[in-house]
């Protein structure tokens, strides 16, 4: 391979740009929007060539191997016309395993990646091993290449950078859940999108692992025609359910982070540090001493004995559930946004058991309150984040919980779920100052 060219100008394709220039490939990155000045710099320092605003076709063709960032569509006509053509179109995932040759840990599911991802890296780091975080959330896995040589590296992988893999083959594969996400991605074929989960696998070798979730049934129903490894390792509730003990169960090690689906998150985790050999004293180590990344059950403040959690994570209803099952206190939930065709019946039960009142949050909220006018007593809108806390705040008593965990994307009134949540945890503060 002597040149590649970069389609997508944000972290996954500026990584791939650096990483392949590293290597002293001739690289180029197309983009058919504008790059943010942030990415421009960098490719402009490195003496990388690129551009924006389209994408000039001659331009991409002479290349050898094209790198597709996983927000592009397949049906982009830039794609369409370089598969026409015969080039070889692969993901960003797949470009940087072509330089790596330590170990991979690697982690998909359609809910808990992060948590598992950090959790993982976290207790490897604590156990002063050389070890790397990226992928899906934080650094793409090239830029990691590109900046530094660990001996072990973490990835938390989405179903999209799975989609374009070839040989990517990690040591340790973690599959967590498969519930219904993306599904426009996917033709609206459910079947699709497990195929795409399931690819985590799919090059794996007898001395490779797969961890899996034993209670998943779109996994278990996948797994009866799986030709995959041999090692291969069930994860069931009755394997967490009483917490997580050591290996010779003499000890119950003690976990930082909530509710029944960290547990299992968690199990998962060690696992994975088991197959390494980590010892036994440094996963306990590293499980007390674990907190959870930002805007997943994150408790950030305390009013009048009110509870404030930010999961503006919680971007689908599974990721609701999980958090309202974890809840032991009365709920006044906040919610809303855009919504991506959500089923909001799996919650109709929790919510008569544990929600008093609920706070829409989003420019259109009409499908929330007739989902909910049934099983939610009070309910109420608005368009900001302040008054969101207030009507909280107002709407509990000493003891409850207000939770955020909106169930739907944020593009109708936010940057993305970050800037939602840290809007949140700032009206919370402001509030406690109030108060």
């Amino acid at each position: 391979m002597k040149s590649v060219t970069i389609i997508g100008g944000g972290e996954s394709g500026v990584g791939a740009a650096l990483l392949a220039k590293k290597h002293g490939l001739d690289v180029f990155v197309s983009d058919f929007g504008i790059i943010s000045e942030q990415y421009k710099k960098e490719l402009i320092d490195c003496n990388i060539p690129f551009e924006e605003g389209g994408h000039d076709f001659e331009k991409v063709l002479v290349t050898e191997v094209v790198v597709k960032s996983p927000g592009v569509p397949e049906h982009a006509p830039v794609l369409r016309m370089l598969k026409d053509k015969g080039r070889k179109v692969i993901s960003e995932i797949e470009f940087g395993h072509l330089f790596f040759s330590g170990l991979t840990i690697a982690v998909t599911g359609s809910n808990g990646k992060t948590t598992t991802s950090g959790l993982l890296y976290h207790i490897l780091k604590t156990a002063g091993l050389n070890v790397a975080l990226g992928g899906n959330y934080g650094k793409s896995y090239a830029r990691i290449l590109a900046e530094e040589t660990p001996d072990i590296l973490v990835l938390e992988i989405s179903s999209f950078q799975l989609d374009d893999i070839q040989t990517f083959k990690p040591n340790v594969a973690i599959l967590l859940n498969i519930t219904p996400d993306h599904l426009d991605r996917y033709e609206y074929k459910m079947a699709n999108y497990v195929n795409s989960k399931f690819r985590i696998a799919m090059n794996q070798i007898s001395s490779d692992t797969f961890i899996y979730n034993g209670d998943d049934p779109e996994i278990i129903s996948k797994m009866k025609d799986f030709q995959g490894i041999q090692h291969q390792i069930s994860i069931t509730q009755k394997d967490y359910i009483q917490g997580i003990s050591s290996k010779d169960g003499n000890e119950i090690f003690e976990i930082s982070i909530k509710g029944r689906h960290n547990l299992f998150n968690a199990r998962c985790a060690v696992e994975a540090c088991r197959i390494i050999q980590l010892s036994e004293k440094s996963i306990g180590e590293g499980l007390s001493s674990f907190r959870n990344l930002p805007h997943r059950l994150e408790s950030c403040g305390e009013i009048n004995g009110v509870e404030f959690v930010n999961d503006s994570k919680a971007t689908n209803v599974d990721s609701v559930f999980y958090a309202l099952d974890a809840m032991t206190k009365p709920v006044v939930w906040i919610a809303g946004g855009t919504d991506k065709g959500n089923d909001y019946s799996v919650l109709f039960p929790l919510a008569a058991q544990k929600i008093k009142a609920l706070v829409c949050l989003g420019l259109d909220n009409e499908k929330l309150k007739k989902s909910f006018k049934a099983f939610i007593p009070n309910i109420f809108e608005t368009t900001k984040v302040s008054e969101a806390v207030e009507i909280g705040l107002k709407s509990a008593t000493t003891g409850d919980v207000v939770l955020l965990s909106p169930a739907c994307a944020s593009f109708d009134l936010f940057k993305n779920y970050m800037d939602r949540g840290d809007q949140f945890k700032k009206e919370v503060k402001y509030a406690e100052n109030r108060f």
